[in-house]
C-alpha cells in the first residue's frame, strides 16, 4: 500500500476541464509569498474557475487579513478550533467558530482572519488570483 501525498507540502490546484493537479512544495519560511506569486503565472490559464487547495496547521492567530477578489474561499476545520473574523463587502462584519468537520465561507471581497485556540487545521478551497492583505 502506498501513502498519499501531504496536502500540507503539496497542494492542488483545480483547473478548467476537471483536472486536479499537484503543485510544487509550499515552503514553511518567508518563500511563502513567492510561491504564491508562482502558483498564479503556472495557473493563470484558468483564470478565476482555478481553485487552490491547501491544508495548513496553526498554532498562533493569524498576524494579517486576507482578501480574495474574485471568487469565493471555503475553510473546512479538520482539527482543533478556529474563530474566522470576516468583514463584508456590505460592511457588515461577521465571527465564525469552527470545530472538525464545520466549514464556513469567505464570500469574494470579504476580508478574514482567524484566531486559533491552542492547535488548529484547515483545509482551503481558495480562488486565489488577485489575493489582497493588509496588518491586522
Amino acid at each position: 500500500m502506498t501513502d498519499g501525498t501531504s496536502l500540507e507540502t503539496y497542494p492542488i490546484h483545480l483547473g478548467l476541464g476537471a483536472k486536479a493537479e499537484p503543485q510544487p512544495a509550499f515552503p514553511r519560511d518567508e518563500g511563502a509569498m513567492e510561491w504564491y506569486a508562482d502558483y498564479a503565472r503556472r495557473n493563470e490559464a484558468d483564470g478565476f474557475d482555478g481553485r487552490l487547495v491547501s491544508s495548513y496547521t496553526f498554532t498562533e492567530s493569524w498576524p494579517m487579513w486576507e482578501m480574495h477578489p474574485n471568487g469565493s474561499e471555503v475553510v473546512i476545520c479538520t482539527a482543533g478550533r478556529m474563530t474566522l473574523h470576516q468583514e463584508l463587502a456590505d460592511g457588515t462584519a461577521r465571527t465564525v467558530t469552527l470545530e472538525p468537520g464545520r466549514y464556513a465561507v469567505n464570500p469574494a471581497g470579504a476580508w478574514h482572519t482567524a484566531d486559533i485556540e491552542g492547535e488548529a487545521a484547515a483545509v482551503f478551497i481558495t480562488s486565489g488570483i488577485g489575493t489582497q492583505h493588509r496588518p491586522r
